[in-house]
């Protein structure tokens, strides 16, 4: 993703962005399945809307739209999940995510509440009110927050890993559901494992 980087300086002249299915006319033919209708309502709802930049085309500048914009919408499809929360995290895009039964990863790292704004799925057609009625500081503090490296960071799978990666937030997610007490395998002080401590060989776990 690094070629795509643009400077940071670049300003963020798209208000809301997306990319993507409305519709799966090929799985879901009679609509209303397909993400539960809210993509649907997004395109019903603001595909005239000015302040949307939104579409079914996958641009080559996919990326670099990204970072000029302020809102990524993060919407379910067939399940909650998107890779379009990546994204928004790498490229500092504010995640708008609206995926009513999602279960965030890395928690410890990443604190979704602050960084996204969720939008219920029934509020879909409410969207635009939403978001314009977010206070522009707020949008700064987020924006600030999704500008930390360790953000980022914490979001990739580099080879070889490197501390605070999304491989150490795996581990330190299994690490927390072991039985028996944190003492048993944190040193004192230590509020993480430190899983690059090990032989240099051991960094490659694939």
């Amino acid at each position: 993703m690094q070629m795509h980087l643009i400077p940071p300086s670049t300003p963020r002249s798209i208000f809301v962005y997306f990319r993507g299915l409305f519709y799966d006319k090929g799985n879901d033919p009679e609509g209303g399945y397909y993400a539960r209708g809210a993509r649907a309502a997004i395109w019903e709802n603001f595909k005239d809307n000015l302040l949307f930049d939104i579409s079914t085309d996958h641009p080559a500048t996919y990326y670099e739209d990204m970072q000029r914009a302020i809102f990524c919408l993060c919407p379910l499809g067939w399940a909650p999940w998107s890779p379009r929360l990546v994204e928004g995290v790498i490229f500092g895009c504010i995640p708008v995510i609206i995926a009513d039964d999602i279960v965030l990863p890395f928690a410890d790292a990443i604190p979704w509440e602050e960084i996204g704004v969720f939008v219920e799925e029934k509020d879909v057609p409410n969207l635009d009110t939403i978001l314009t009625s977010i206070p522009p500081d707020v949008i700064l503090r987020k924006q600030r927050l999704l500008a930390n490296p360790a953000m980022k960071q914490a979001m990739l799978f580099p080879q070889p890993v490197q501390p605070g990666d999304a491989f150490h937030q795996i581990l330190n997610g299994l690490a927390r559901k072991l039985p028996h007490d944190k003492s048993v395998y944190l040193e004192p002080g230590q509020t993480i494992l430190n899983w690059t401590a090990g032989p240099s060989g051991d960094l490659k776990p694939w």
